[in-house]
């Protein structure tokens, strides 16, 4: 499915402040946590991004906030421009973004330029039990150069695609108790955190 906008600039012009929120939270560290189609855009996003995030890594976050008609607000990452999330990322040495894939299939897909870290996040998850793949899809695998979780200095980052079901066994309070739902998420974040180098808090 196309965009709606080609760029943030279009749709800032188009759209009302109310419809989204853009956090970016700097803590200075080497590796940064991005969801970029937050809220209810992609939902269940934000939250793995800020489980992964913790209290110690930096994050950024764009959220849709409409009450309808949120993928509207949908950039492509190759695309995605708005400013506070350029000039984070663009400083920190490692990016690893959240997104959602909209199969109802309960696996993550693990993709971007920087393949040994994508492979050791792959590994760390399928060992606490996640199931893990490649995308097929070539617009789902990261790889383009522009795509926001490959422009950290490294120039190579990686792109976690969330299933649908996955997102929603994490934080659908539908699925499960939200004792269960908080022990998945933060056993689905201790393995990220563990590979990046993250305190384990």
């Amino acid at each position: 499915m196309a965009d709606k906008y080609p760029n943030f600039a279009a749709l800032v012009a188009a759209e009302p402040a109310s419809g989204y929120e853009v956090t970016v939270r700097d803590r200075g560290s080497s590796v940064v946590i991005a969801a970029p189609h937050g809220g209810g855009i992609e939902p269940g996003t934000s939250e793995v991004a800020l489980a992964i995030a913790g209290h110690d890594l930096s994050y950024y976050l764009f959220e849709g906030r409409k009450p309808t008609a949120n993928f509207d607000l949908h950039l492509t990452s190759s695309n995605f421009d708005e400013p506070g999330c350029l000039a984070l990322l663009g400083a920190a040495e490692r990016v690893v973004t959240v997104h959602g894939e909209r199969s109802r299939g309960e696996v993550v897909f693990c993709g971007g330029l920087d393949r040994p870290l994508a492979a050791a996040l792959a590994a760390a998850l399928a060992g606490h039990g996640f199931a893990v793949g490649s995308h097929l899809g070539p617009g789902m695998q990261g790889s383009h150069s522009r795509n926001i979780c490959n422009i950290g200095r490294a120039r190579a980052g990686v792109q976690l695609e969330l299933g649908g079901g996955l997102r929603r066994r994490l934080v659908d309070a539908r699925s499960g108790t939200a004792a269960e739902r908080a022990a998945r998420l933060a056993r689905f974040a201790a393995a990220v955190r563990r590979v990046l180098g993250a305190d384990p808090r």
